[in-house]
């Protein structure tokens, strides 16, 4: 158990960034972000009588990471106002005293079964890949979401297969039949990603079945947060992998998070894939997605608006200000001309404001628009233009199509953000929800997306060039108290 000493600490620490963060204007209105300190991956994420349950990788005490983390906990009933609630989880036993690390929820008969990887760090000469790092798989049981009622290592870190590294992770587990089934993301010792396979009659013994998928793919040297799931009846399998080469108009950051579609041998218990691997998102910042299914049976899925080891390609000015990081909008995910399609959650209409509509012809060869606030959801449809066009907002980002390949750009704002891209065909319609510190785009009804966190100081009016005409459909977005 953490010591008493510990939580009187952190409290005072806590105290401390809240001063800090009390005169930032950058502090996001209604996306999810830490109340203090570091924020990543979406973890446990559900849905139990009617309450949503959002859990995430949190270090309250340290806006840059670096501290073993907990798991920080929200909760809504309504997608839309989110209650802050007490820590979940921490490091407080002998297999996770170094991290409760990434994992997954099952609900089941009442009860929400939570899967999460233990993180220990041995002291001596290692480099924490091969050697001198335990990942065990835990297993928590509770009533709420709120109280533990059991805890245990289902899988202890020697129990795992010869010829990985001692990097294996991020538990997600689901149902077929009478048999629960657990995937494992893994780096190999030759380096390269694979997904594992564990099966269950009772959620606590588990054995080992083999590799799911990565046997003959090559995709980077590891794979982090596995996610399978089905939509109207096709097979989906969703990882985050490191080290894929950089791509022109693909693959541009550090690490990518994607799906391959494709279908399950249930007798071998491996996935076959139909479909090449597809980035979920184009932008700056969004990895270690996580779905699940909500009592209305949708395919949801929130992703973690950051990305780890950034430096010094860009960074991020709140951390001096005490926080870092925040979630992506819920997305929900549908399949439309043999891709996945995400699009925000419809209870965010809920946060809508005052709405305008008006089709815009160009005058004198440019539109502008006036964007009185500072959190704003728009969607342009470009009716008549020439094949290449720019549109200038906030303070200095831009966005741009050639007829072939959309870029967004940004300035001094982006704090080193410089240029990310995808190719689309016949971009119509674009998107965006504007935040205080973030953008989010959704081209052609979500066939892509791009998402990024900037930091303007003195946003500016709307400038449209290139298009002659269009439509633009404007409301403000205003957070909504619990």
């Amino acid at each position: 158990m953490l010591k008493k000493k510990y939580w009187q600490v952190l409290s005072q620490k806590q105290d401390e960034l809240r001063q800090k963060i009390s005169q930032d204007p950058w502090r996001l209105t209604y996306h999810l972000m830490p109340e203090t300190g570091w924020m990543n991956d979406p973890n446990g994420l559900c849905q139990l009588n009617g309450t949503v349950h959002f859990y995430h990788q949190y270090v309250p005490q340290e806006a840059s990471g670096g501290e073993a983390p907990h798991w920080g906990h929200k909760t809504s009933t309504d997608f839309v106002s989110f209650k802050e609630e007490p820590i979940f989880l921490s490091p407080e036993h002998d297999y996770d005293r170094d991290g409760v690390y990434s994992g997954s929820a099952f609900v089941e008969n009442g009860q929400i079964h939570f899967f999460y990887t233990g993180n220990v760090k041995h002291p001596g000469d290692h480099e924490y890949i091969y050697s001198g790092r335990e990942q065990n798989t835990v297993h928590v049981v509770s009533n709420d979401g709120f109280s533990v009622i059991k805890q245990e290592v289902v899988i202890p870190h020697e129990a795992y297969p010869e010829g990985f590294t001692d990097h294996i992770r991020d538990p997600k587990v689901f149902k077929r039949g009478d048999t629960y089934y657990m995937i494992l993301g893994a780096r190999t010792v030759e380096n390269e990603g694979k997904i594992l396979i564990y099966e269950s009659a009772d959620l606590s013994q588990w054995c080992y079945r083999g590799i799911f998928f990565g046997e003959d793919y090559d995709l980077g040297y590891m794979w982090e947060c596995p996610d399978y799931f089905q939509i109207d009846g096709q097979d989906v399998l969703m990882f985050s992998p490191q080290g894929i080469p950089n791509k022109p108009n693909a693959f541009q950051n550090r690490f990518h998070s994607g799906y391959v579609f494709g279908s399950v041998n249930w007798e071998t218990l491996t996935f076959q894939e139909s479909s090449p691997f597809r980035e979920l998102d184009h932008g700056f910042d969004f990895y270690a997605p996580q779905t699940f299914s909500d009592e209305q049976r949708r395919r949801l899925l929130w992703g973690w608006m950051g990305l780890g080891d950034t430096l010094p390609e860009y960074s991020n000015p709140t951390v001096a200000r005490g926080w870092q990081h925040a979630a992506t909008l819920p997305r929900e995910l549908l399949i439309r001309h043999n891709k996945l399609v995400q699009l925000p959650i419809s209870e965010l209409q809920g946060l809508r404001g005052t709405h305008q509509h008006k089709q815009v012809q160009a005058s004198d060869g440019m539109i502008e628009w006036t964007v009185p606030d500072r959190c704003y959801e728009m969607i342009i449809e470009v009716e008549q233009g020439d094949p290449c066009w720019q549109i200038a907002l906030l303070e200095d980002t831009t966005l741009s199509y050639d007829g072939q390949v959309f870029t967004m750009s940004h300035g001094i704002s982006g704090f080193g953000r410089k240029h990310r891209r995808v190719q689309i065909d016949d971009l119509t319609q674009i998107r965006l929800f504007v935040d205080t510190s973030s953008i989010e785009l959704f081209l052609n009804e979500g066939i892509a997306c791009m998402t990024a966190r900037v930091y303007p100081r003195k946003p500016k009016d709307m400038i449209i060039t290139g298009i002659d005409q269009c439509q633009i459909t404007y409301w403000p977005l205003a957070k909504k108290d619990c």
